[in-house]
């Protein structure tokens, strides 16, 4: 009984700090030139929201990320590129299975979300339950907030684990 409310109530903190920062993202967007990070996010949004596969989504994100302009990657990419770098193997291996990342790139310290997709399967209970712990603590390395909080979601766009970053 513990745990399910556990996982109850980091399901609601996740849901409600998405929506904060969801409502405070559109006026974030139109105050500070929209074609920076707002493009980058609908153009990954869109990407992965349309292929079925996860290499298709991945590739298109690639593909799309690279028209905009070859010094700006996806956050994805970026997040990639960090772990490539300071992780260790097995970070590495798990963040190999990271599609898309969504909030990395605006923070203002009081209340920021970040949410990592994976193609793992299962949600909580799943194939990817030790690797996401990996990933969320990669991100935390990453990253760095006072009050970040980072979710890590499966294949199906369900919760598999979340931490502080």
């Amino acid at each position: 009984m513990g745990m399910k409310t556990k996982v109850a109530l980091g399901a609601v903190v996740g849901i409600v700090v998405i929506g904060v920062v969801s409502a405070n993202s559109g006026d974030d967007g139109s105050g500070n030139g929209g074609n920076g990070g707002g493009t980058s996010a609908a153009a990954d949004k869109n990407a992965g929201g349309s292929g079925d596969k996860a290499g298709k989504a991945d590739d298109a994100a690639k593909s799309d990320s690279g028209d905009k302009g070859a010094s700006k990657a996806s956050q994805a990419e970026q997040f990639k590129a960090f772990v490539a770098k300071n992780g260790t193997p097995k970070e590495k291996a798990a963040v190999a299975h990271v599609l898309k990342v969504q909030g990395a790139d605006r923070q203002n310290d009081i209340l920021d979300s970040a949410d990592v997709y994976t193609d793992f399967t299962g949600g909580l209970t799943g194939e990817g339950s030790g690797p996401s712990k990996l990933i969320a603590s990669a991100f935390a390395d990453w990253k760095d907030s006072k009050n970040g909080l980072v979710t890590v979601y499966d294949a199906d766009g369900e919760i598999i684990t979340n931490g502080n970053f």
